[in-house]
């Protein structure tokens, strides 16, 4: 195993520092490192938090700011937040007009945020995000997981958040998005979890898993590996066939950590013509590494179909480590 590392136990710790550091004009570090929250909260504002595992960053972490969260919870690598932390994330971020827990559908993330909200004694509505559609059910999950669509969700209902909301609405609305919103992954190798040391699984030279999940679990099956063009046909075909609708839409291309941005657009180039000839029209494009699984590498490809306040809501101005634009 190489990676840049001190020690496995120490990882996480000192990646949050690093994390805050870097980026003390947006974030700060929570006590005992519980949760990042925005260095500058808004009275009066719904609070936004969200969590899961490490080794998906920038989600959640990174997606912490103006225009989108303001509380992330980060777990161990590839292990969900306790409830502990989403309690101390929602009382840090309080401002009075309630709070919007967005947890991935995977057992221990929604079984910990629903006891965290049982326990906060605060006004608290939770919305889960399950947008792959490779599987219905994996070892992580009851349910489709969820996947790079919780990034399109944050930062929709982030956007609605600023401009004042309200809970109820913000829950419907990320309930909506979710259910216009569709992914699907492909891994060309496996990662490695520090503290275990060996890869989460093995591909052969010439294979790939079709369907994989951000945890390395397995996908649809494995299969010889093929052209960008090929792979994107499936992928594709898999998601329009499921998201049910034609129109303008947003397409994420989100690599898992180890494939090079070169790439990435190779299979942007591909998912667009495929979703075009099937009358869905990319007017909104995102490109890169957001939702990642450590150093894997391989892509999901992620479709939100568009109606005017989406789109209005995904143009407005965010600024986190990760994600900023202005209008």
């Amino acid at each position: 195993m190489k990676k840049l590392i001190n020690a496995p136990a120490t990882v996480l710790a000192e990646s949050l520092d690093g994390f805050a550091a870097a980026h003390a004009d947006i974030v700060t570090l929570g006590p005992e490192r519980k949760f990042v929250r925005r260095a500058a909260l808004t009275p009066g504002k719904v609070a936004l938090v969200s969590g899961g595992g490490s080794g998906h960053e920038p989600l959640h972490a990174g997606f912490v700011g103006f225009g989108m969260l303001d509380a992330a919870c980060p777990g161990q690598v590839f292990t969900s937040p306790t409830p502990d932390q989403m309690i101390a994330a929602a009382e840090a971020v309080d401002g009075g007009a309630g709070i919007l827990f967005i947890v991935k559908n995977y057992e221990g993330d929604v079984m910990n945020f629903d006891m965290a909200a049982e326990m906060a004694g605060r006004d608290i509505v939770k919305i889960v995000t399950d947008d792959d559609v490779a599987v219905e059910t994996s070892t992580y999950s009851t349910g489709r997981r969820g996947v790079a669509g919780t990034l399109i969700v944050e930062k929709i209902v982030g956007a609605a958040a600023e401009a004042g909301t309200g809970l109820a609405d913000l829950a419907a609305l990320g309930r909506r998005v979710n259910g216009q919103t569709r992914s699907m992954g492909v891994a060309l190798t496996s990662c490695t979890v520090p503290a275990a040391g060996t890869p989460t699984f093995t591909l052969g030279e010439d294979e790939m898993e079709m369907g994989v999940g951000i945890h390395g679990e397995p996908g649809r099956r494995r299969v010889k590996l093929a052209p960008a063009d090929a792979i994107a046909d499936e992928m594709v075909a898999a998601i329009a066939g499921d998201i049910g609708g034609t129109g303008d839409a947003i397409l994420l291309v989100n690599g898992f950590g180890g494939t090079p941005s070169m790439e990435l657009y190779v299979m942007f180039n591909a998912a667009r013509a495929r979703l075009e000839r099937r009358g869905i029209k990319v007017t909104r494009a995102l490109v890169g590494n957001y939702v990642t699984s450590l150093e894997m590498a391989g892509c999901s490809l992620t479709v939100t179909l568009l109606d005017g306040e989406i789109a209005r809501l995904w143009d407005a101005p965010v600024q986190t480590a990760a994600l900023r634009w202005a209008m």
